[in-house]
Formats: structure tokens, C-alpha cells, sequence
């Protein structure tokens, strides 16, 4: 058994390994989505393939990255080397949907000797801002299958002993639109494994294989009894709750996503009987990427100060019925799955466990990420470019504290692109980014507002893919706080006179455009869900909101009673 001083310094040595794999693949990528954003997760396993330590990233990627690890280990079983990495994106195959590539990496001890010992496994998964397919940025909110999403990898090995596979990468960069771009970000997650590779080499060199491995076993094992710890003190029972999709974008509306928390003893099943049929539009979620929203709610609710690894993950059972759209079945049209149905998931286990934990959860957040591509020929250069880009919205009311403002949400973690990183390497021009007052659902404590962000598009055609949710069904309130405002997107032609109201056109918001010159595009994100009766807020936080302009006087008489000036 490892002691108690050694055990804590060998966890809190994985989780550097982790974030410093994670500031390299950041340091060192090409992309705006990489450097800027932070699109990006990584993770180091044990020789099993089981995670041991994270860094602070995405959680869409980080529960449904040991998938990824579990495929490249069956597929590779036996005749994985020193220096060897797999790539795939196969969602179908451990992955979550076509932009993400994953990168896998077995660490060996004593890789020059003719018998190493494989002691762990580094792995990241970057959003490539293109990985080909129908629609510049791989995002095509019109999907009806796989095939036209993009390339799609299984497990394959990109580095035999330390060499690239040229063969393999050429592949991957005949198929994409900015091929020095995808060269630049792969080569950035090579890095970042390299990384891992040292790191855990150095804690061989000082505990040994049977004492390093033997840390990991026991750091997995403490937090598998700190989360069971945790899940004890929820009143057993069975919890339920719904919400709906507002649709897939090819007319199949109000898609149900169902879960049935049920909570026995230090055990939770998450039941989703109920949910809508796989449908044919892009917002089929494979079961990797479900079982990573379930996993992110239900570790919401416990401690964080919980270490997460695979031991969180233990305690819970995920029950997703096959050919629905929390488990489709190929060839699917999953793009949309992991970037909005993951969001739903979310909400739903959520508003289960909080109809018996509201002051453990909040109010829905904004419940999409808002995913906006644009796409065409640089007319400063004559080369292809894709613009790939999430966008932030509301953050739910909860005990005690406001919902946060124009934040990325749950299962997004990322930040924007700034806007002069954005206007230099695109040939797009932001022309409003601010928040949408009055947006936040009333409350004890208000939701968070959802943004407003203006993209013109300068001197070119562009092909413009919008996909996003909560357009049609505002996140809920909780605890008697009303819901957020819903989101919206409108497009208005270069010659319009007038762009501070909603006189455009509207976009609907699963959906695909060809765009002229000087198109601007507005995108209004929802707010989120207030927590606790509108009447039993502070009178000094409803005039703090009305100072800093997040209100309306209008909209403080009318939800909150305000009889002031």
C-alpha cells in the first residue's frame, strides 16, 4: 500500500502532467479555436485505459475521452510501441463527433530497453476548425448522415516508433480545407503528449513501475469513496424530469430528452427511456458523449474538491436505449449531438436531481453552445479559411448567487475569440458584442444574460451554418424563478439602414446559408433560468441591476414588483 504523503504527491503530480500537456497544446496550436478559444481537453490513463487525472478543460470532451482511449486500446491491443500514437474521430468508435480528434499515446518505462513496460496512456482531443465535409468548419447544421460531416477516422496510427505515418496524414490533409492549419493543430497535440511522456517518465525514475501504478490504482479507488460518500447522502428514490430539443433543423420538432435518476444506497442509475427516436437531422449525441453530460451532472451535485478520474465514474450507471438520440445507431448525423443534445442531457439530470437537491443544482443555463461557421475563399489571400466559433450565453440562478453573465455553460468551457484575433485571421468584421439587458429570468437570484454578437462579412461570399437550440423553449427557472430569454438570430443585407431591432430576417436556428458581401449576421443568445420567487429579491440588487444597465425599469416593475425610479 502506498503511504499517504507519497499517494498525494503522485495525484497531485498526475494532475500537473495533465495541465501542463494542456498549456502546451494550447502554446503551440495554429488555430484561433485552440490558441484563443481553448477548444481543447487532456488527460493522462493508466496501462488499463483508465483516467487518472485531468486538466480543467471541456467537460463534452473529458467524459467521453476514455471511450476514445478504450477504442485505440482494442484496436492496437498488443502491438502498441515506444513512440506510437493513434488518432480517430470516429464517433461510432470512441469518439464524439467528426471535428474532435483525438490523440492517443502509450507511455512505456525503460522505452530503449528490448522489454518496456507500458505504465500509462496520454491522451487530448482538440475541435479542429475543419475536418472537410459539406459545410466549411465541419459544422453543417443540415447533416443527415455521418458522410457528410466531414472525414471520419478510426483508430489509426499517426506516429510507428516516434516516425509520422505520412501516408496518414496526407490523408487527413487532402480532405480538409486548410490543410497548414489541421498540420499545425495535429502537430500541437503530438506536443502535448510528448509532454506526458516526459513527465511520467520523471515519476518513474523516482517511485518505480509497481509503486507508480500502484498510486494510480489507490488515487482511483479514493475518489470512488468520496463520490459513493457523497451519493449517500441523497434521499433515495427515483427522480424524473424532461425537457424537449427545439428540433434536428429538418422539420422534426420538440425532440424529448428524458432522464430517470434513480438513487440507491451509494449508487445512481440515469435512465433515459422515453427520449426521442435518433432523428434525421445533427443532433444525435452518441452514447460517449451522453454518458460524459451524465457523468459532468452528477459530479455538479458532489464535491468538487473530489479528484476526477475513472473511480467518479464508478458509482454511476447510464441506461441510454439504442437508436434514440442519446445513443443513435450509424450512420447517424451526430455533429450536433455533442455540442447541443449534450447540453439537454445536462439540463434534464439536472432538473431531476434538483426536484429533491434544488440547493445543490441551478436554474437551466442557456442550454445550447450556439455554433456559428463561416466559410469561402480569403479575398485578401485567394486561400480557403473556416471559421468555427461557440458562443456564450446565460448561466443559471442558484442558492445564493446571480446566474453569471455571457459565460460558455456547462458542457462548453471555452472562451471566445477576441475580436482583433478574430478580424486579423478572418475576413469577418464584428460590429456589436454586448450584453442582451433584461435577458435573465427573474428571481430571488437572476439568471445570467445571453450576448448579442453582430459578424459582417467583408468583400467575399461566405457559406454560413447556424446551429443552436433554445429558440423555440426558454431554459427553465427553479424554485419559482421564471425561465430565460429565449435566443434568436437574424440576418440583415449590407444596405440596411437600421440593425438595433429585430426587422431582419429571421434565421432559423439549425440551418445553412450562401451569404453575399457586407451580410451581417446577429446572433442572440439565450439568458438563463432565475432561482427562487422574483418577489423575496433584495430591492438593492434589482437597483444594482438597473445602474449597470442589465434591467430595464420596465422589466423591474413588471417581474419584480419595483416601484422605484
Amino acid at each position: 500500500m502506498v503511504d499517504s504523503v507519497t499517494l498525494e504527491v503522485v495525484r497531485n503530480g498526475c494532475i500537473a502532467v495533465a495541465e501542463e500537456m494542456n498549456a502546451n497544446l494550447v502554446r503551440t496550436g495554429y488555430s484561433p479555436n485552440i490558441k484563443e478559444r481553448r477548444d481543447c481537453s487532456c488527460a493522462l490513463f493508466d496501462a488499463g485505459g483508465e483516467m487518472v487525472s485531468q486538466a480543467e478543460n471541456m467537460p463534452v470532451h473529458l467524459g467521453a475521452m476514455p471511450f476514445s482511449v478504450a477504442a485505440a486500446v482494442e484496436r492496437f491491443e498488443g502491438d502498441l510501441e515506444p513512440g506510437d500514437a493513434v488518432l480517430l474521430n470516429d464517433p461510432f468508435m470512441g469518439g464524439a463527433h467528426l471535428p474532435d480528434l483525438t490523440l492517443v499515446s502509450p507511455i512505456f518505462a525503460d522505452p530503449e530497453s528490448d522489454d518496456p513496460t507500458l505504465v500509462a496512456y496520454a491522451a487530448n482531443r482538440a475541435h479542429h476548425a475543419d475536418i472537410g465535409g459539406s459545410t466549411a468548419g465541419s459544422v453543417a447544421a443540415d447533416s443527415t448522415e455521418i458522410y457528410q460531416e466531414g472525414l471520419r477516422i478510426p483508430p489509426v496510427k499517426l506516429f510507428d516508433g516516434g516516425d509520422l505515418v505520412t501516408d496518414v496524414m496526407e490523408m487527413i490533409l487532402t480532405n480538409v480545407r486548410t490543410p497548414d492549419e489541421r498540420r499545425g493543430d495535429i502537430r500541437a497535440q503530438e506536443a502535448a503528449n510528448e509532454t506526458a511522456r516526459e513527465r511520467v517518465h520523471e515519476l518513474v525514475d523516482r517511485y518505480g513501475v509497481e509503486e507508480l501504478e500502484e498510486a494510480f490504482g489507490e488515487v482511483q479507488d479514493y475518489s470512488e469513496r468520496r463520490m459513493r460518500s457523497e451519493i449517500e447522502e441523497f434521499p433515495d428514490g427515483v427522480y424524473e424530469f424532461s425537457d424537449v430539443l427545439d428540433d434536428d433543423g429538418l422539420g422534426n420538432e420538440n425532440l424529448p430528452v428524458e432522464a430517470t435518476v434513480t438513487v440507491d444506497g451509494d449508487h445512481v442509475t440515469v435512465d433515459f427511456e422515453g427520449t426521442a427516436p435518433q432523428t434525421d437531422g445533427p443532433v444525435n449525441a452518441v452514447l460517449a458523449v451522453t454518458s460524459s453530460a451524465t457523468y459532468y451532472a452528477v459530479r455538479c451535485v458532489t464535491d468538487p474538491d473530489i479528484p476526477p478520474n475513472h473511480g467518479c465514474y464508478r458509482p454511476i450507471t447510464i441506461e441510454a436505449p439504442e437508436g434514440t438520440i442519446v445513443n443513435p445507431n450509424p450512420p447517424a448525423a451526430v455533429v450536433g449531438g455533442n455540442l447541443e443534445t449534450s447540453q439537454r442531457v445536462t439540463d434534464v439530470v439536472l432538473g431531476a436531481l434538483g426536484t429533491e437537491l434544488p440547493d445543490r443544482v441551478t436554474a437551466a443555463g442557456q442550454g445550447t453552445m450556439n455554433n456559428i461557421t463561416f466559410g469561402g475563399t480569403d479575398p485578401r489571400d485567394d486561400e480557403p479559411y473556416a471559421f468555427y466559433e461557440t458562443q456564450g450565453g446565460g448561466f443559471g440562478g442558484r442558492k445564493g448567487k446571480d446566474g453569471m453573465d455571457g459565460v460558455h455553460v456547462h458542457m462548453s468551457n471555452t472562451m471566445n475569440t477576441p475580436a482583433e484575433v478574430l478580424e486579423t485571421a478572418y475576413p469577418l468584421r464584428i460590429r456589436r458584442y454586448e450584453f442582451r439587458p433584461n435577458s435573465g429570468g427573474a428571481g430571488e437570484f437572476r439568471g445570467g444574460l445571453g450576448l448579442r454578437r453582430d459578424l459582417e462579412i467583408r468583400d467575399h461570399t461566405s457559406r454560413f451554418s447556424l446551429l443552436a437550440d433554445r429558440h423555440q423553449h426558454s431554459p427553465y427557472g427553479l424554485l419559482g424563478g421564471e425561465p430565460g430569454e429565449r435566443g434568436a438570430a437574424f440576418r440583415f443585407d449590407a444596405d440596411a439602414d437600421d440593425t438595433d431591432d429585430d426587422e431582419g430576417e429571421r434565421i432559423p436556428q439549425k440551418s445553412v446559408h450562401d451569404l453575399p458581401a457586407g451580410t451581417l449576421v446577429s446572433v442572440r443568445t439565450p439568458g438563463a433560468g432565475g432561482y427562487g420567487d422574483p418577489d423575496d429579491r433584495e430591492e438593492d440588487a434589482i437597483e444594482r441591476d438597473l445602474r449597470l444597465g442589465k434591467i430595464t425599469l420596465e422589466h423591474a416593475r413588471e417581474h419584480y414588483g419595483f416601484d422605484g425610479e
